[in-house]
């Protein structure tokens, strides 16, 4: 039987399905436990094992003292603990390792001072093996978050994405800066003259929403909420504006407030 060719892999495709991995683990709480077993086995070195904050050495230690166990169940249980923590330490690895690699280059360090520790034979090989380092920090959100294909090209790929996707959010957050710039003075001016406003219940109710928030306003999620509430304040008041066919206001600061907030929001 002929088997079809397999068509080649695009580089920067994220994995079909997530790694499995171990996550976060409670190290220090699983050596403490592993330390209890080889006390309970009266193992005559138990007082020279590491700190349980110590995993690595800790985890030597409990490998080549395992024959200090007697009990076959204490070796199974402790022999997969150590399976499970070595497995964790090398879900940490790739992470750290880039991270120095990342501080090595801000040091200046050159590809080529990278090769003999990064256990590769050429800069380039040094270049894409740092790359590829970094997939294990990176996911691809525009495929649902699936993790990195672990290819210089789906790493690099990835990266301009969340590049993309943080100077947008930049550019956001600096838009509702100068946009909360010119609503807050238009806002206080409302509830300074609020006694003149329309007293309907749905007024009411948006300008104590602005009172409430206006004082601490100072992200852009409570930006964004200013400006919600402004033009509801604005939407209500148009209202009244059309069951009594004149202006809303008492007073003429009043009406002023009102054709300002309304003008601005006009332009938004």
């Amino acid at each position: 039987m002929v088997r079809r060719p397999q068509k080649p892999t695009t580089p920067t495709k994220p994995l079909v399905k997530p790694p499995v991995r171990i996550g976060s683990l409670p190290t220090s709480a699983l050596i403490a436990e592993l330390r209890k077993l080889h006390e309970d086995a009266e193992d005559p070195d138990v007082g020279r094992m590491p700190a349980d904050d110590e995993l690595y050495q800790a985890l030597l230690y409990l490998e080549t003292h395992a024959n200090a166990l007697k009990n076959e169940d204490a070796r199974r249980k402790a022999a997969i603990t150590r399976v499970q923590l070595w497995e964790y330490l090398r879900e940490q690895a790739d992470a750290h390792q880039a991270k120095a690699v990342e501080h090595a280059r801000a040091a200046k360090a050159e590809w080529a001072d990278l090769v003999p520790v990064l256990a590769v034979r050429t800069r380039s090989a040094a270049y894409n093996k740092a790359t590829r380092l970094r997939a294990a920090t990176l996911s691809d959100a525009s495929r649902g978050d699936l993790p990195v294909r672990r290819t210089p090209e789906a790493v690099l790929h990835a990266e301009r994405q969340a590049a993309a996707r943080a100077s947008a959010e930049r550019r956001a957050e600096e838009t509702a800066v100068r946009r909360h710039a010119l609503i807050a003075p238009v806002a206080q001016r409302l509830l300074e003259h609020r006694a003149g406003l329309d007293d309907d219940d749905d007024v009411t109710y948006w300008l104590d929403e602005i009172a409430a928030v206006l004082p601490n306003c100072m992200t852009p999620t409570q930006f964004v909420s200013l400006e919600t509430y402004l033009k509801a304040v604005v939407r209500e008041l148009a209202k009244a504006e059309r069951r009594m066919a004149h202006t809303v206001g008492t007073t003429s600061e009043a009406r002023l407030a009102y054709m300002a907030a309304a003008e601005l929001i006009s332009e938004g």
